[in-house]
C-alpha cells in the first residue's frame, strides 16, 4: 500500500529526511579592483542544494566558519540553525557570513518544498520590486544630471547619487580640517573635526541644484555619502540642500548614535535614511523608538538573511517608518532581497550598484532577462530563489588566486571545534 502511495512522489526530496552535507563558497569578483562578493553554496545528501552570497567586501571565511555548526542538521529548520549561528555575526561586513548561510537554508527549504523564498516569509505584497538606481559620483552636477537622465531612459523611478566633502577636495576655501583627517576614512565623524564652510555647502547646493535642473522635480532623488563630517555641519548642510526636495539623506552619520541623528530629524525637513551596517532587528530598535529616522535601509547580506531583514521591516512599520533595502552585489543576494521585499508590506525601493556591468544579469539562470525591466525585478515563482548559477560565467569572474575557486573542496573547516555556549 505504502508504495502505491509514494510511487508519484519525489522521495528524493523528502524534507525531513534532508541533511546538510557540505559549505562550499566560490570567490566571485565583480569589478577588477574589488566588488567582492564570495558565493556560498549548502549541499545536501538529496543532490538539491541552496545558493547564498557573502557581501561585498567580507571575508569568505565568515560563512566557512560556520561550517561545523551545519553539518548533518535539516537546512529548513531555517530558524532553528538561524537561532544556532547567529552569535557569529556582527555589525557590517562581520554579518555576512551568518546572512549569506540565511539565505542559502532559505533557497535549500523552498526548493525542497517546493515554493518560492517569499512564501516562507509569509507571501508577498507585491508581483514586482521597485529598484532605485545608484550612480558613482561625477565630478560636476551637470555630468551627475545627464547620468542620471540616462538612467531614467532605462525605466528607473527612483534615483541616488553622491555629494559629499570628496567633491569639494581641491577646492581652496571650501573645507576646514586639522592635517591628516581629509585623507583618512579610519576616523569617525564626531571626531574629524573636519568642517565645512559657507563656500564649500553653497557649492555642493549648486551641485544639486544642477542636477535637478537636469533630471527635474518629479522624480525621487535620493543622497548619501557626505562624508565624515559632525552632527553640526550634517545640519547645516542639510538645511542648504531642502530646496531640492529629496527622497532622504543616507548615512550622514554613524548609525548608533541615536541621539544625534534624533537631533538632525527634529531640525530637518528632508527624511533621514540608515541602517546598511547594521546586524539583528533588536539593533534597530533605538533610532525607531526615538524616531530619529524616517527610512530604515538595511542591507539583507549583512543584517541577518532574508527572515531577519522582513522583521526590521515589520518593526520599523510598528513605528511608522518605511524600509529601502540597501544592495551593493551580485543577483544572487539580490534576488534574495526581491523576495524579502515581496514580503514586507512598508518596503519603497531596493538599491542596484551595477547598471553599467555588462555581465551582471548573466551571473544567474532561471530568471527573465533583462533581471530588472522599467526599473523593476519581477519576483520568481520557481522554488527556493527561483534562480541558479551561471557556472560559466561566474569562473570568468572568479578572484585571481583564491583558493576557494569556484565551489573547491573546504575539508580544513570540518572539524574546527569551539565551546559556544552563551549560558553556564
Amino acid at each position: 500500500m505504502e508504495g502505491s502511495v509514494t510511487a508519484h512522489i519525489r522521495t528524493h526530496s523528502r524534507p525531513s529526511a534532508l541533511r546538510i552535507t557540505d559549505v562550499r563558497v566560490a570567490a566571485l569578483q565583480l569589478l577588477p579592483d574589488g566588488w567582492r562578493c564570495p558565493l556560498v553554496r549548502i549541499d545536501t545528501n538529496q543532490d538539491i542544494y541552496g545558493i547564498g552570497e557573502v557581501r561585498d567586501g567580507a571575508s569568505k571565511n565568515y560563512a566557512l566558519m560556520l561550517k561545523r555548526l551545519l553539518i548533518g542538521e535539516n537546512p529548513c529548520d531555517v530558524d532553528r540553525l538561524f537561532r544556532k549561528i547567529k552569535q557569529f555575526g556582527g555589525h557590517a561586513r562581520q554579518g555576512g557570513g551568518v546572512s549569506a548561510i540565511e539565505m542559502a537554508l532559505m533557497d535549500l527549504a523552498g526548493k525542497a518544498y517546493g515554493v518560492p523564498c517569499y512564501m516562507l516569509a509569509g507571501g508577498k505584497f507585491r508581483d514586482r520590486v521597485r529598484m532605485y538606481c545608484d550612480t558613482p559620483s561625477e565630478p560636476t552636477g551637470q555630468a551627475m544630471g545627464e547620468k542620471l537622465k540616462q538612467r531614467m531612459a532605462k525605466g528607473f523611478t527612483f534615483l541616488k547619487m553622491d555629494v559629499g566633502i570628496d567633491l569639494l577636495a581641491g577646492v581652496p576655501g571650501a573645507l576646514c580640517a586639522p592635517t591628516g583627517m581629509l585623507e583618512t576614512q579610519h576616523v569617525m565623524h564626531p571626531f574629524t573635526h573636519i568642517r565645512l564652510t559657507e563656500k564649500g555647502i553653497r557649492l555642493l547646493a549648486e551641485y544639486v541644484a544642477e542636477v535637478r535642473s537636469i533630471i527635474g522635480d518629479d522624480i525621487p532623488l535620493a543622497v548619501d555619502h557626505f562624508g565624515h563630517i559632525g552632527v553640526e555641519d550634517c545640519l547645516r548642510l542639510g538645511q542648504a540642500l531642502e530646496p531640492f526636495n529629496l527622497a532622504w539623506l543616507e548615512d550622514m552619520l554613524p548609525w548608533q548614535l541615536t541621539d544625534q541623528w534624533r537631533l538632525l530629524r527634529s531640525h530637518l525637513k528632508t527624511p533621514l535614511c540608515t541602517g546598511e551596517d547594521i546586524y539583528l532587528h533588536q539593533n534597530f530598535r533605538p533610532l525607531f523608538e526615538a524616531q530619529a529616522i524616517s527610512v530604515c535601509h538595511p542591507d539583507l547580506a549583512t543584517a541577518g538573511g532574508i527572515l531577519e531583514t522582513k522583521r526590521i521591516g515589520d518593526l520599523a512599520q510598528e513605528y511608522g517608518i518605511s524600509m529601502a533595502l540597501h544592495m551593493a552585489g551580485s543577483p544572487v543576494s539580490t534576488i534574495a532581497a526581491v523576495h524579502c521585499a515581496a514580503a514586507t508590506e512598508n518596503f519603497i525601493a531596493l538599491e542596484h550598484h551595477f547598471t553599467d556591468l555588462p555581465f551582471w544579469d548573466d551571473l544567474v539562470t532561471g530568471i527573465p532577462k533583462p533581471i530588472i525591466q522599467d526599473g523593476y525585478i519581477s519576483v520568481p515563482e520557481g522554488p527556493g530563489l527561483g534562480i541558479d548559477l551561471n557556472e560559466a560565467v561566474i569562473r570568468e569572474h572568479l578572484t585571481p588566486g583564491d583558493p576557494a575557486g569556484y565551489f573547491e573542496p573546504t575539508t580544513y573547516w570540518d572539524d574546527d571545534w569551539s565551546w559556544d555556549r552563551l549560558w553556564s
